[in-house]
């Protein structure tokens, strides 16, 4: 789980719908916004990461905890 430190252009995965998808980290999120058709309830305290699909090239919002930094240990 990547806590903290991604930055954007970092290679990560996370679980979607039972399958693993990888992609990069495209925003740190730390306010309110609208991103990937949502809105986003985020804070300094508590942000959140706009992600994109290398597969299909969609973006997703994730907490920190449901991302994995590829290439290092869990």
């Amino acid at each position: 789980m990547a806590k903290d430190g991604l930055r954007k252009g970092d290679d990560v995965s996370w679980n979607s719908h039972g399958r693993k998808v990888t992609g990069k980290v495209r925003n740190k999120i730390t306010g309110r916004t609208r991103a990937a058709g949502r809105t986003v309830d985020a804070s300094e305290e508590e942000p959140q990461y706009e992600v994109e699909s290398d597969k299909s090239g969609r973006t997703a919002v994730h907490k920190p905890q449901a991302l994995h930094r590829k290439g290092k240990a869990s």
